[in-house]
């Protein structure tokens, strides 16, 4: 099992079966996002539906700002349109907006975005640091070039732009820099 650990799951392809010692038993599909507070312990499984499709799905581990919270599940399942050519929020600190909430100062943005598109997001806190993954296509993120699966962090900056060279699809996630 885990404790204190915040753990997001985004899965790209397949379906995924989510087991847990709080009794949840889920499919975690394409377009779902799920976020999970190990807090003061949880045991979990991930793992394939499918004996014939293959799953391909990201697990973001991160350290929470509390520690030996009670464990707790969410899960919520993405609007398509909501990441047309913009940045749709999907994880955040606060219970009340968009997306899966987390025991962190911490922000991760979904987008899916058309060859010659411009965007600019611009941090929630000035403090913190942005990683760009980039899950498919080619883009420009504040001049350096990412192809598809690369991924770069940006700190000391209050906006990062973007320009796509071809249809793309960006996990964007502001996070606490390390002291």
């Amino acid at each position: 099992g885990h404790s204190n650990m915040e753990i997001i799951s985004i899965p790209l392809e397949g379906d995924l079966e989510h087991k847990d010692s709080m009794g949840n038993t889920t499919i975690i599909k394409q377009g779902d996002i799920q976020a999970m507070s190990a807090g003061s312990g949880v045991k979990h499984s991930e793992r394939n539906k499918s004996r014939e499709k293959k799953v391909k799905f990201l697990q973001i581990w991160i350290i929470p700002n509390k520690v030996n919270v009670e464990p707790k599940y969410d899960q919520i399942t993405l609007d398509p349109k909501k990441l047309k050519n913009r940045y749709q929020q999907i994880v955040s600190p606060n219970l009340e907006d968009d997306g899966v909430w987390i025991h962190q100062n911490a922000w991760f943005h979904l987008g899916e975005f058309d060859k010659d598109h411009t965007e600019s997001y611009s941090l929630k806190d000035n403090s913190n640091g942005v990683y760009v993954f980039l899950l498919e296509g080619k883009c420009h993120v504040n001049g350096e070039v990412l192809q598809k699966r690369d991924g770069i962090g940006i700190w000391d900056v209050e906006q990062v732009d973007f320009t796509f060279d071809e249809d793309s699809k960006v996990l964007l996630m502001e996070v606490p820099m390390a002291n």
